[in-house]
């Protein structure tokens, strides 16, 4: 192994290759050559003095050795794109980009509104928003701002509890005039329930005298916001949030039976406090959001 420091293009260009599964794209996720990108992994390989990817017939696949250097190159990618945003506009200009992180549902339903209200009053602060029931790491800048449905523990973090979400089961009124509207929870068993597939998303709710296991369901996937849309559609009975559910006209059932609430909190890095984007970012939704939890309760 040299003693030379890879530079973080070398990083950049492994971290596509294992996301991709191959060097042609890999070049197209960075705009680049497939040569280019070749260079870099034979040019990182020999700087580490290890292997990084074999051949298969499903593509290129990461060795051990690769596998375990992945969460370092995403530390490294998560940080560069924090310089990109720190470098996009001074901290007391409203220009620059502001990087949000929410659950599903919360980006794809709730967001898009509160959004578009704020870019009509700062129309130079650019917003990218990741979708991901994981709680990105604000600690390491993979976020910005986030909103999240369990209160932060660090002391590094800045938090604002916003009030409560509140979520029942729902069915659309199509559904229910074909089908009927369970008044007990024993008829419910007769229902094309909603629910999850391999991850099971409601486990984080408290408990309750309906068993949620995966049989229960008869429309399964691991999506929030599919889970919805087939709710939407008409498919059957499943769990949303109240205020959602409000809003597009959809009927609660057994809602003295089957109810639940999550706590929801604003988030963002103690260190960007001075930050005008992000401050200003962090009020209209600590707003925002704020009203949007009283809709359901």
């Amino acid at each position: 192994m040299t003693t030379s420091q890879p530079g973080w293009e070398l990083y950049r260009s492994f971290l596509a290759v294992f996301r991709q599964r191959s060097l042609s794209g890999a070049a197209r996720a960075l705009q680049l050559t497939q040569p280019t990108i070749g260079r870099h992994i034979d040019a990182l390989e020999e700087a580490l003095g290890m292997k990084l990817f074999t051949r298969s017939q499903t593509g290129l696949v990461a060795t051990a050795g690769a596998s375990a250097l992945v969460p370092h190159a995403e530390a490294m990618a998560a940080a560069a794109d924090a310089l990109a945003r720190a470098a996009s506009g001074e901290d007391t200009e409203e220009q620059g980009a502001v990087r949000i992180t929410a659950s599903e549902m919360i980006g794809a339903e709730v967001l898009p509104t509160g959004l578009a209200a704020f870019r009509a009053k700062h129309p130079k602060i650019a917003v990218e928003l990741v979708l991901s029931n994981r709680n990105q790491d604000l600690l390491r800048r993979e976020a910005d701002i986030a909103v999240r449905m369990v209160k932060p523990t660090q002391a590094a973090l800045i938090s604002r509890k916003l009030g409560v979400i509140h979520l029942g089961l729902h069915a659309h009124p199509r559904y229910l005039k074909d089908h009927g509207t369970p008044v007990t929870l024993a008829q419910l068993a007769s229902h094309p329930l909603i629910g999850f597939d391999k991850v099971p998303s409601i486990s984080r709710l408290p408990k309750t005298n309906i068993p949620l296991s995966r049989e229960v369901f008869s429309f399964r996937c691991d999506v929030d916001y599919a889970q919805y849309a087939a709710l939407r559609a008409g498919y059957g009975i499943g769990f949303c949030q109240n205020a959602l559910g409000r809003r597009d006209r959809l009927v609660p059932i057994l809602p003295a039976d089957v109810s639940f609430e999550l706590g929801m909190w604003l988030v963002m890095h103690r260190d960007l406090k001075t930050n005008l984007r992000v401050r200003l970012m962090f009020d209209h939704l600590a707003e925002y959001l704020r009203a949007y939890a009283s809709i359901g309760a």
